[in-house]
């Protein structure tokens, strides 16, 4: 084995500095999102909002985050990937003086759909300037990974500080925080991220981007509220969509781009990590509070302690990749969130399962965040940089819709038993078995055709 295959690239200082920057960007964003979960009871207290209100905190910044996600990843590839960052960062910064001022429930909410469409903007566009910057090979690998570790670390870091946070300055924090690190980010950004070029820039598909964003957002709403009438309404708009592309001549999601297996594939591969995980986190914070009586702070640590641990696997899964290909490391990552999970199946109602619920959160946040790192790289393998932010924007929705649906869907199963425990037993075995079909289905649907070698490996 040579020295070529084992040393990480390197990267310049100006790489350096992008990678600063656009990872900050994206840590910041996660941070923020785990510390208002941990504000929500004071939040709703500090406007008046009523606590059967109180998921629409977290709905109203979900349903734009999902539903505008691919237009503006699209948007970020006609118009420009570091405008359209800037033009996000901007936003959330403006939506978090508005929310951190805010002295209603209007006002609130009102901030929080503009924080969710600044995150739709911020993050396909930042990602798809990592995938332009950093070429298709070890050295994207190896960013991406350490994108997939940064945005794990921020959600635990931001669980294990927010209670802190909260506690000492009061629910304002949560939204002020993000004002200084967005203005450190727009002086930074244009001195060293030059603007992606657009050489013949083709009109705005309207009609697709009307059908997907309405019906991206008609699903969305249609899992967190249980509707199905909206469920319908939003099926109707994205089969137009898919009838539009077909025959518009500037499509905004060429449907040739639809039918690349790693697209199709990856992303499927990511709407079940993100979702079954989610929702297993929230089953188990259930199991924590609910059936062990422990307070929120012990909870905290309970999964912020592997979630820790488990940002080393970002690092890993990018060398992973390079040495043995993203089909592989994706299956592998999956199997192992999903076997972890197995466990959880069988846990009793006293604190001995914590000796079970701790390694077992261990190893599967390793495996999750090792298949994050994986599917972002399938999604986004194959494509010309003028399509990056279209697969980024691909990517970013299916993280976005995956974490609003996954706790409802299984939620609703749990609640279909007696108790909450052996509700929690059934919903995990769903977890496991929806896991387990969808890796055959993966694996089989990345298989090379015939006659075509398979991937090759990447070296270091």
């Amino acid at each position: 084995m040579t020295s070529d295959t084992i040393s990480p690239p390197r990267f310049t200082r100006r790489q350096r500095v992008i990678l600063l920057i656009l990872l900050g960007a994206g840590f910041m964003m996660s941070v923020d999102f785990s510390i208002l979960n941990v504000a929500l009871p004071l939040v709703g207290e500090g406007v008046g909002l009523s606590l059967p209100a109180l998921p629409w905190i977290a709905s109203a910044y979900a349903l734009p985050a999902a539903g505008f996600t691919l237009l503006f990843g699209r948007m970020a590839d006609l118009l420009g990937r570091r405008r359209l960052f800037l033009a996000g960062i901007v936003l959330l910064a403006a939506a978090s003086l508005l929310g951190g001022f805010a002295t209603s429930p209007e006002t609130l909410l009102g901030a929080r759909v503009l924080q969710g469409l600044s995150t739709a903007m911020s993050l396909p566009a930042a990602l798809s300037l990592l995938t332009t910057t950093f070429k298709e090979g070890a050295a994207r690998d190896r960013v991406l990974g350490l994108n997939g570790a940064l945005l794990s670390g921020g959600f635990t870091i931001g669980a294990l500080l927010g209670g802190t946070l909260v506690g000492l300055s009061g629910w304002r924090a949560a939204f002020f925080i993000n004002v200084p690190v967005a203005m450190i980010i727009l002086v930074l950004t244009p001195l060293v991220i030059a603007e992606s070029k657009v050489p013949d820039r083709p009109r705005l598909d309207v009609p697709g981007a009307v059908t997907v964003t309405g019906g991206l957002l008609a699903v969305v709403y249609a899992v967190v509220e249980q509707s199905l009438l909206a469920g319908l309404v939003g099926v109707v708009l994205l089969a137009a969509f898919w009838v539009i592309e077909l025959r518009t001549t500037v499509p905004l999601v060429p449907v040739r781009i639809l039918k690349r297996p790693t697209v199709k594939w990856g992303n499927y591969a990511g709407l079940v990590v993100f979702s079954m995980e989610t929702a297993m986190i929230f089953l188990m914070t259930l199991y924590l509070q609910k059936v062990l009586g422990l307070n929120p702070f012990v909870t905290g640590l309970v999964f912020g302690v592997p979630g820790l641990a488990a940002v080393l696997a970002g690092p890993i899964a990018g060398r992973l990749i390079g040495r043995y290909g993203y089909r592989k490391v994706l299956v592998t990552g999956m199997a192992t969130q999903s076997l972890a999970t197995v466990p959880l199946i069988f846990v009793g109602s006293t604190r001995a399962g914590l000796i079970v619920l701790i390694p077992a959160l261990l190893i599967g946040f390793f495996g999750h965040v090792t298949a994050i790192v994986a599917y972002t790289v399938t999604g986004t393998s194959g494509l010309p940089d003028g399509e990056q932010g279209l697969a980024t924007g691909f990517t970013s929705m299916t993280q976005q819709v995956a974490i609003t649906i996954g706790i409802p869907v299984l939620g609703a199963i749990a609640a279909t038993q007696a108790s909450e425990l052996s509700g929690i037993h059934v919903a995990l075995t769903v977890n496991v078995i929806v896991t387990w079909v969808s890796i055959a289905l993966v694996w089989i649907g990345l298989r090379p055709p015939a006659g075509v070698p398979s991937e090759p490996s990447r070296t270091w």
